[in-house]
């Protein structure tokens, strides 16, 4: 029979693996492995064990502590209905505190929830990195998926954190929220003159699709030589009439050179690592530095000077 791991016409699978033997100094792997034939369609069949360690515990109780502050200020919101809790949940807010507070710490009912589900949101982040870094070297990997995991730490911090402190006011942080996430970024950017204009947003956008791009050509191409065994490109890097030879084969043949097991991973780690690092450049530098994207735009020449129809264009904050 012909094994294909995406569209999958067998599974096979043997007796569950606990994995590798952990130091005497880590906690004991918890639960008994399960087989699932409906994971088996994406992902590996095999359910648990389950490892947390102190570090995966804690983080996931200040999680938990950060989402019943923002859920509960979101049910009082709506006078406890669980119903218009449930039908107005995308459009409920906790919002951060006004700018009458600037940094100091309000009342909880004034923002203090805000910055205390912040904090602790902040707190299972750190320790969930700590756990990813603590897993690779336990495991002997390299840290690759700790220092991705810390780029996107990055943005969410200038978001909430690092350009509120820089601005003066926690109220230039963004809301908890979802469309009230979104409507943020839209006053944002029309605000400080369209982010468009940002040359840091911009190199944002360009690794962001570009890492689409990458992920879905790689992924597309194991796909294509599933047949051979592709899944194992490493084992086949070196071998003759493998999947990974024609694999190569094809994108030289079609784009004139290819990229190699190794390079492919590396190309797409790093555009999607950009991605979050250059937004968030962007976004720190966007009212600290720059007050208006447009106007800068002309000045550097990275935009063109549109005709004055109305008038001269002026930086609202200067009104």
């Amino acid at each position: 029979m012909e094994y294909q791991f995406l569209f999958t016409r067998i599974q096979p699978h043997g007796p569950s693996y606990p994995g590798v033997p952990l130091p005497a100094d880590n906690d004991a792997r918890i639960g008994k492995p399960l087989h699932s034939r409906l994971l088996g369609l994406f992902a590996d069949a095999q359910i648990g064990p389950l490892y947390l360690g102190t570090l995966g515990s804690l983080s996931l109780l200040c999680g938990f502590i950060a989402i019943e502050i923002i859920g509960l200020n979101m049910l009082a919101s709506v006078n406890w209905d669980p119903v218009q809790f449930i039908r107005l949940l995308p459009w409920l807010a906790l919002e951060p505190p006004g700018p009458q507070w600037g940094l100091r710490i309000p009342p909880l009912n004034e923002g203090g929830w805000w910055l205390a589900a912040g904090f602790f949101l902040t707190l299972s982040l750190f320790l969930w990195a700590a756990r990813v870094w603590r897993r690779a070297d336990q495991l002997g990997l390299g840290q690759h998926t700790f220092w991705a995991f810390l780029a996107a730490i990055w943005l969410y911090l200038v978001l909430g954190f690092l350009r509120p402190l820089w601005m003066g006011s926690w109220s230039e942080a963004v809301p908890f929220g979802i469309f009230p996430h979104l409507d943020w970024t839209a006053a944002f950017s029309i605000r400080y003159g369209n982010l468009f204009y940002n040359p840091f947003h911009a190199l944002s956008i360009v690794f962001l699709y570009g890492s689409t791009l990458l992920f879905a050509m790689h992924g597309a191409t194991i796909l294509a030589v599933a047949r051979f065994g592709g899944e194992r490109e490493v084992d086949q890097a070196i071998d003759r009439g493998t999947a990974m030879e024609r694999a190569g084969l094809f994108w030289r043949w079609t784009m004139g050179f290819n990229a190699t097991s190794e390079s492919i991973h590396r190309w797409a780690w790093w555009f999607a690592v950009l991605t979050p690092l250059t937004g968030g450049i962007g976004i720190l530098l966007t009212g600290t530095i720059v007050d208006n994207w447009y106007l800068w735009a002309i000045e550097k020449r990275f935009a063109p000077e549109y005709p004055q129809v109305w008038g001269p264009i002026l930086d609202p904050a200067a009104r």
